[in-house]
């Protein structure tokens, strides 16, 4: 039998050491069959090299799944990083439709979310000194962001002065009165019994209402029908929904989307009034104070500029 076995391996040609493998093995080092079907034997230069291309694909299979496990925990986290960074915005009344547009351009950019509360200047002044939790404060005048500044309560580094404000009087797109032309004077038509204007207390648009009233002249004959929202948007919904017939309203609100072709307004002249400077500040707790601050930075730009003179804002 040992001379037998010997003629086969000498007739396979193997050396000592390797035995032959077969098409049926289950391995990745499976030979390609011989002529009829025999199987062919691998010289050990051939097995070499499937041994290597064999060991080269779990190698491979091991290096991607490593790759997309770490880019993934690295898109979590980037992805965590951002989605925590937001901040609480408190705004005058007359910026509801152009400081959003602002802050969803600046959040598209940055990943910051920006939050935002609208209402009068002198109520959010209150609730920022009760301990509202505000980042940054747009006020529609100077005056109480310097209150805030005055108390502590606010970083006077960071106030600056965005925009000025204008005041219109507005009617309804289907009244008789005509506001474009006769401007004031609409207001001791009789047809008219009900002028909405912003609380004075609290709004500064309320107060210029009353200053351009009195720079006419007209406001002791018509300070009975006067009807007060507790901030100029509210003044804008009286007006709008016909609870008055006339009402002085922010140009922003004019120009906002919503309201054109709702109404007509006359642009009251800026001499009528105190100018409407607004400014804006960091509020002093904070706990995002550099998220605040890119905030402040990013309206000074010209994409965030651009946007509020769209509604009718001069910008310093």
């Amino acid at each position: 039998m040992g001379t037998v076995r010997a003629r086969i391996n000498s007739k396979a040609g193997l050396r000592r050491g390797f035995g032959p493998l077969w098409e049926n093995e289950k391995s990745p080092l499976l030979p390609k069959s011989g002529r009829n079907g025999a199987p062919q034997i691998l010289a050990p230069r051939d097995k070499e090299i499937h041994l290597k291309r064999a060991t080269r694909i779990p190698d491979i299979f091991s290096c991607a799944v490593a790759l997309c496990l770490l880019v993934g925990a690295g898109a979590s986290w980037a992805q965590e990083k951002t989605s925590g960074r937001e901040i609480t915005v408190a705004a005058a009344a007359d910026l509801s439709t152009a400081l959003q547009e602002v802050a969803d351009n600046f959040e598209h950019k940055t990943g910051v979310k920006v939050k935002l509360s609208f209402g009068a200047s002198g109520a959010l002044t209150q609730q920022i000194q009760n301990g509202a939790p505000f980042d940054v404060f747009f006020s529609a005048d100077m005056d109480y962001p310097r209150q805030l500044v005055s108390a502590g309560q606010a970083d006077g580094a960071t106030l600056y002065q965005y925009a000025v404000g204008k005041l219109v009087l507005w009617v309804p797109a289907d009244s008789s009165l005509d506001v474009e032309h006769k401007g004031m004077d609409v207001l001791l038509d009789p047809a008219v019994k009900k002028i909405a204007i912003a609380n004075p207390q609290h709004a500064p648009y309320g107060r210029a209402a009353v200053a351009a009233l009195k720079h006419y002249g007209l406001y002791e004959r018509i300070s009975d029908r006067l009807v007060l929202g507790e901030n100029i948007s509210q003044a804008a919904q009286f007006a709008e929904s016909g609870n008055a017939q006339v009402g002085f309203v922010a140009l922003a609100h004019a120009s906002a989307p919503a309201m054109k072709g709702k109404g007509k307004y006359w642009v009251v002249p800026a001499d009528a009034y105190p100018a409407l400077a607004q400014g804006v500040v960091v509020v002093s707790r904070s706990q995002h104070k550099q998220e605040a601050a890119e905030f402040e930075e990013y309206v000074k730009t010209k994409e965030a500029t651009d946007v509020l003179r769209k509604f009718g804002f001069t910008v310093p």
